[in-house]
């Protein structure tokens, strides 16, 4: 009961600071595209700073954290990956479904930020959008993060890899980082509890550049569900679910 307190305390603060701050840094988005980002940035970090206080959910970093022109592709089990990942690195582009650009404040402080937002349902096209605006963020020696998913997946979910991401990694020729998480377990997709603990954010080595299309997606798939399958069990053993 104490827990779905906190977790309502929280979700109250999100939306709340989210509005306030929305309202209060509107004049951003008539400013350079860094106003922007700091605003988004600052945003995220506040946002784990209430995860902690409120419901206990801490996070924890391995691996060397990437920094400038390069790709990183991550599993995706949680809306608090998206913001860890804006929160935690230098100025990254992320990829994301378009549709989140209608959402007011949110959207229009990320069109103004740089993602990089991608109708998946309109094929080719999609695709070719994708890379020419991943070149414009490598140009400006920003990391691309992409969720090889497309969407999340719940932990311990049969992986389902889309080809944006080989397409990305064989056309922009940077190293890929795969990234994995257990945030699924602590701010579960479509659910009101948040449960205190600690999210692990894994970076694996880089795989390098030039790996064929199918050499590329065997390796990330098997280093990003390996790493996965371990922390979920390592979140697991914290809740006392294992």
């Amino acid at each position: 009961m104490l827990q779905r307190l906190r977790s309502f305390v929280f979700n109250l603060a999100l939306y709340v600071t989210a509005i306030v701050i929305g309202l209060i840094a509107t004049p951003a988005l008539l400013m350079p595209r860094r106003a922007a980002v700091f605003v988004i940035t600052n945003l995220s970090r506040l946002v784990l700073w209430l995860l902690k206080i409120t419901t206990g959910t801490r996070y924890e970093l391995r691996g060397i954290k990437p920094e400038g022109a390069i790709l990183i592709a991550a599993k995706h089990q949680s809306m608090w990956d998206t913001i860890a990942f804006v929160a935690l690195l230098n100025d990254p582009a992320m990829v994301l479904k378009a549709e989140l650009l209608w959402i007011p404040y949110y959207g229009w402080f990320a069109k103004k930020a740089g993602m990089i937002a991608i109708d998946r349902g309109s094929g080719a096209s999609a695709i070719r959008r994708l890379m020419a605006q991943g070149k414009v963020a490598l140009a400006a020696n920003r990391p691309i993060v992409i969720f090889p998913e497309g969407t999340r997946s719940a932990p311990g979910a049969a992986p389902d890899y889309k080809p944006g991401v080989a397409a990305l990694y064989r056309q922009m020729g940077v190293p890929c980082v795969p990234a994995a998480v257990n945030s699924g377990l602590y701010w579960p997709r479509r659910r009101f509890l948040r449960k205190a603990g600690t999210i692990v954010l894994e970076f694996l080595p880089a795989i390098p550049a030039g790996l064929d299309r199918a050499g590329f997606m065997a390796e990330l798939e098997k280093r990003t569900e390996e790493a996965t399958t371990r922390l979920i069990l390592e979140g697991r053993r914290e809740l006392g679910e294992a």
